[in-house]
């Protein structure tokens, strides 16, 4: 067994020409290696699965590389809209939230209502309503602006147009960022942050808050976090499509996500990748893209990787 163990993601998709640049592509490479480093510390020290991909997640949410949380796109209404959730996979409880502004860490959202609320989905104006009863601080729009994000969305502008999180050279990057871990008791846990699409209107929501679809996790196969074109990770369930292959179908890990992601999701016209991780430590991390930023860490390696 190889546990306790961490793995991360921040989007997959087209990697643009400017990650070959060596400063660029160390500042995203850096990025993923604290969040492992932030995670994996806590699970050496009796930190739990749970509160591991929380803490590996909202480092990725503070950094504005990525298309979540300080990095997130801009709407067509020119603001920010953001997505997340949680799961355990000792009790199965999980925590969802979408189309929040202003909240520096979505993840951290998705845990409070997880743990605090009888509810595992909250959206909109009336789950900001329940953090400001929570007395969660709203950030201004500033914290949230980066001139890339804002100069992707001025090429979009009145177009009608989205975009899946594009590069500044118009390759295609799927901007979400995730986590799973195992703990070392075994148990599983995943979470998954978005900025969602650039231009995006009428209240769009993707796959990285909707439980089985973008984020699963389940002690007795797998904890799961998705990236890429969220309507096919949707249709196909593809997170809890992982575990039912493990459970139902008795593929091993790496069988049931080459499955997932070369097979179903391909044959439907779906990109993107997944991270998986089941309770002996084992990791997959498959894309049918050009690149996924990802990384792991355990007891005797810790991995970034872009391409």
């Amino acid at each position: 067994m190889n546990i306790p163990a961490i793995a991360v993601h921040g989007g997959s998709g087209t990697i643009a020409s400017s990650i070959d640049d060596p400063k660029i592509r160390k500042s995203y490479l850096d990025a993923l290696r604290e969040a492992l480093e932030a995670g994996f510390s806590l699970l050496t020290n009796d930190g739990t699965a749970l509160e591991s991909v929380k803490k590996a997640v909202t480092v990725l949410e503070d950094c504005e590389l990525f298309n979540a949380g300080k990095g997130s796109v801009f709407t067509s209404k020119g603001d920010h809209e953001m997505d997340a959730a949680i799961m355990d996979g000792k009790t199965l409880d999980a925590g969802a939230v979408a189309g929040i502004k202003g909240i520096k860490n979505p993840v951290l959202f998705a845990d409070d209502i997880m743990k605090n609320t009888p509810f595992v989905f909250l959206a909109g104006n009336e789950a900001m309503e329940y953090a400001r009863r929570q007395k969660y601080e709203f950030l201004p729009d500033s914290y949230f602006f980066t001139q890339l994000r804002y100069d992707q969305w001025t090429n979009l502008r009145g177009s009608g147009d989205v975009s899946l999180d594009h590069s500044s050279d118009n390759g295609h990057k799927f901007g979400t960022v995730g986590a799973v871990a195992v703990d070392s008791e075994g148990n599983l846990a995943a979470a998954t942050s978005t900025g969602g699409m650039t231009n995006k209107a009428w209240g769009r929501v993707g796959d990285s808050p909707m439980i089985g679809a973008g984020t699963y996790a389940k002690n007795q196969t797998c904890a799961v976090s998705c990236t890429g074109h969220g309507e096919y990770f949707i249709r196909g369930v593809v997170a809890y499509d992982v575990s039912c292959l493990m459970e139902y179908g008795g593929m091993s890990l790496k069988d049931a996500t080459n499955e997932a992601i070369f097979k179903r999701l391909k044959k439907m016209g779906g990109e993107g990748g997944l991270i998986a991780i089941d309770a002996h430590g084992n990791i997959y991390m498959p894309f049918n893209t050009e690149g996924m930023y990802r990384g792991l860490k355990n007891n005797r390696q810790t991995m970034t990787q872009i391409l």
